[in-house]
């Protein structure tokens, strides 16, 4: 079974430590989400896994054959269309008829009209950016993949439909997934397992598990656990919550 480990790593920028002693493992049709304040080496991690960045001190293996990367900010090509963009991944290697005809089938699951297709970046909303980026990750049908709080950005319908893209894809093809929240309710809707990372520098606290089946995590069960994360020392001290007296 292909995997990510991540074995004692460290990461400096300078002089200044940015990761502490990371530890932890990825296996296939896994979803592990990581969560902590800003500035805590959340995306420096996520680069260093999905080999962005050079690792300097440990080790980190990867076995999955293909992945594929989500930023925050869809990052598409302005002097291409919306096809252009979603079949970049694949075109150079299976031709443009096919690459074109995949564009199309999962543009439109993804919720994009064939009127949007010929359609440069600025004149698409900033949900339609988002699902242009998915697309284009997912056409891949990649092992594993990396989502840097792709969501963020959203209104909580489009957020909701994109999510569970991502839970139809890990599920259909056996997916991967590694992401990056600073919404807790997200995470627990979407993870298997949940790290706290705290800052200054960033190290694992704690690793939450959710064995719940993902069907099953209706909103009432969404939020009964987050008030359980939310009244757990841990995340309090992690996240600065201010308690009221």
């Amino acid at each position: 079974m292909a995997k990510l480990i991540v074995k004692e790593l460290n990461f400096y920028f300078g002089f200044t430590q940015i990761l502490n002693n990371i530890n932890f493992k990825l296996e296939q049709n896994q979803i592990i989400s990581i969560v902590g304040p800003s500035g805590g080496g959340k995306t420096t991690l996520l680069k260093l896994c999905a080999g962005l960045l050079d690792v300097t001190e440990g080790e980190i293996t990867n076995s999955f054959e293909s992945s594929a990367f989500a930023f925050q900010d869809a990052r598409l090509l302005p002097w291409k269309t919306v096809l252009e963009n979603i079949m970049l991944p694949i075109i150079s290697k299976i031709g443009y008829k096919k690459a074109y005809d995949e564009a199309c089938q999962i543009a439109l699951r993804f919720g994009l009209e064939e009127k949007d297709f010929t359609k440069y970046p600025k004149d698409l909303s900033g949900g339609m950016k988002q699902r242009v980026n998915f697309a284009r990750a997912l056409i891949t049908k990649p092992q594993v993949l990396f989502l840097d709080e792709p969501f963020s950005a959203l209104d909580i319908g489009l957020k909701r439909e994109l999510q569970d893209f991502v839970l139809e894809g890990a599920k259909e093809f056996g997916t991967a997934v590694l992401f990056i929240t600073h919404d807790l309710m997200e995470a627990i809707r979407l993870s298997d397992k949940i790290l706290l990372l705290k800052s200054d520098p960033g190290e694992i606290l704690k690793t939450y598990k959710i064995d719940t089946p993902k069907e099953n995590r209706d909103d009432n069960f969404v939020f009964s656990k987050t008030k359980e994360f939310l009244d757990d020392l841990d995340v309090i001290n992690t996240f600065e919550i201010k308690m009221r007296s």
